[in-house]
C-alpha cells in the first residue's frame, strides 16, 4: 500500500530554534564554526545535514544560501541566485538517482507563514523512503497564462493551483537554461514580497521533477483557505489576466 502521511516526530520538533518568530533566538546558520555533517560547501552556500530531522524514514538535508542572514532570492545579485539554483538542482537531482529515495522534496520556506522556523535563507532536499510526492500531481497543476517565455523555459500564472489563489509556474525544458529558471524565480519573489504580499512576506519555492521537465512554483503564503483544508477544495482568482499584465509591466 502507498503511503499516504509523513510522520512529523514532535519531540524533535520542539527543540528546533525558531527565529522566524522571535527575533532575539540566535541564528544556528550564522554560527558557522558549529555547524555539523556538512556535506559541501561552495563559497557562502552550505549543504548539511538537518540537525533536526522531524520527518521519519526521511533523509532532511538543508542548503544554507549565503552567510547574510537578513537575505532572500529577491535581493541577491544575479550571480548568486544563478550558482544557488544550481547548486540545489545538483544536489536535489544526485539523491533522485542514486536510488534510495522513492522521491526527493526541494524546496523553499520564506516568512512567518510559509511553514519555516528559521529566518535566515535556506532551502530543503529531503528524500522520502516511502512517499513518492508524483502520485499527487497533475499535467493541470502547472497550466498557466504565459507572463514570458524564451527558448527552454517558461514563466507562467496558474489557471489550476493545486491550493488556490496565485501559484507562479517556471517550466524548464532545457537543463542548459537553469541561469533562466533562476531569474524568473528572483523575479517572482521579488513580485510576491513587493507587489503581493506586502503585509505577510511570506512565499514558498516548491520543486518538481514532471514529465522530462524541471518544475518550480513560486507560492505567495496567507492564512489558508478553509475551503482547502476541510474540503481539498482550491480557489482561484478571476482577475488572472489583470495581474499577468501588471507583472509585464513591471519586469518585463
Amino acid at each position: 500500500m502507498a503511503q499516504t502521511h509523513l510522520h512529523f516526530n514532535m519531540h524533535i520538533g520542539r527543540k528546533k530554534p525558531e527565529s522566524v518568530i522571535n527575533r532575539e533566538t540566535a541564528c544556528p546558520f550564522c554560527d558557522r564554526g558549529s555547524l555539523t555533517d556538512v556535506l559541501e560547501q561552495r563559497g557562502s552556500m552550505i549543504w548539511l545535514m538537518n540537525k533536526f530531522p522531524v520527518l521519519q524514514d526521511t533523509y532532511q538535508t538543508v542548503l544554507i544560501e549565503s552567510d547574510e542572514c537578513n537575505g532572500d532570492w529577491s535581493s541577491y545579485s544575479q550571480e548568486h541566485v544563478h550558482a544557488l539554483l544550481s547548486f540545489g538542482v545538483e544536489k536535489w537531482l544526485e539523491m533522485e538517482r542514486s536510488g534510495s529515495f522513492r522521491s526527493v522534496l526541494f524546496f523553499k520556506n520564506h516568512g512567518l507563514y510559509s511553514g519555516g522556523s528559521i529566518r535566515h535563507p535556506h532551502m530543503q532536499i529531503v528524500g522520502l523512503t516511502g512517499y513518492d510526492y508524483r502520485a499527487q500531481l497533475r499535467d493541470s497543476d502547472f497550466h498557466g497564462i504565459t507572463i514570458d517565455r524564451e527558448s527552454g523555459v517558461e514563466c507562467s500564472l496558474s489557471t489550476h493551483p493545486r491550493a488556490g489563489f496565485f501559484e507562479y509556474n517556471v517550466i524548464l525544458s532545457d537543463l542548459d537554461r537553469l541561469p533562466k529558471m533562476a531569474d524568473y524565480l528572483q523575479i517572482l519573489a521579488h513580485w510576491i514580497l513587493h507587489h503581493v504580499n506586502p503585509r505577510n512576506q511570506s512565499y514558498n519555492f516548491f520543486f518538481y521533477q514532471w514529465k522530462e521537465k524541471l518544475i518550480a512554483k513560486a507560492v505567495p503564503r496567507f492564512v489558508t483557505s478553509p475551503l482547502y483544508v476541510g474540503y481539498s477544495i482550491p480557489q482561484v482568482a478571476n482577475n488572472l489576466e489583470e495581474m499577468v499584465e501588471e507583472m509585464r509591466r513591471h519586469y518585463f
